[in-house]
């Protein structure tokens, strides 16, 4: 399909699609030395740069990281630490914690990503003034230990390249989810209690 039909199918208007090609970020296969034709993998490439900078609200800089651990096929667990690398920017605190992961019982490589994450992350909690224990810290591992493990369930049943697709994405499209049900059944449970009496 020419440019064009690529508008139609996926609803981007044309100004955007060629943004997207200028960018590098949508590859069509050249015909001649100003057109392309596109097929269904670049309907899903657009609709997945769309879910990207729309629900995960990522720039074009993180997209482009993304795409390209999604290009490069590494396995799953390698194509999980780069998408975390890129889309979870470190807090501007000093990780005075650091080896949180270590003391939680979480084993990966040290140079993990999100092990700088969770480190910088509790040293803001605590520059906060929030208190941060081994019972707070078991409050968040056992059920997030319990969520993580339901989530890989799928891997065992894909094929390597739909493997490092589902890991990337849900990497970047269910995290917003988690956080959100989290503010929701707050709500919901302090909404529940009703608001606090006059003495």
């Amino acid at each position: 399909m020419r440019i064009s039909e690529l508008v139609e199918r996926t609803g981007v208007p044309l100004p955007t699609l060629k943004f997207y090609v200028r960018e590098g970020l949508l590859r069509g296969r050249a015909t001649a030395p100003n057109q392309a034709v596109y097929d269904e993998e670049h309907v899903e490439r657009v609709r997945l740069i769309g879910a990207l900078t729309g629900a995960a609200d990522m720039s074009l800089a993180q997209v482009r990281k993304v795409l390209e651990v999604l290009d490069e096929g590494a396995d799953p667990v390698t194509a999980m630490g780069r998408a975390v690398a890129t889309m979870t920017p470190v807090t501007g605190q000093s990780a005075r914690h650091a080896g949180e992961a270590a003391r939680m019982g979480i084993h990966v490589p040290e140079d993990y990503p999100a092990v700088e994450h969770l480190d910088a992350a509790v040293a803001a909690v605590q520059a906060a003034g929030l208190p941060w224990d081994e019972e707070i810290a078991a409050r968040y591992i056992v059920p997030l230990r319990q969520m993580a493990a339901s989530e890989l369930v799928p891997l065992a049943d894909m094929e390597r390249g739909d493997a490092v697709t589902y890991a990337v994405l849900g990497t970047a499209l269910y995290e917003p989810v988690i956080l959100a049900l989290r503010r929701l059944l707050h709500a919901e449970l302090v909404i529940g209690r009703g608001a606090p009496k006059k003495s």
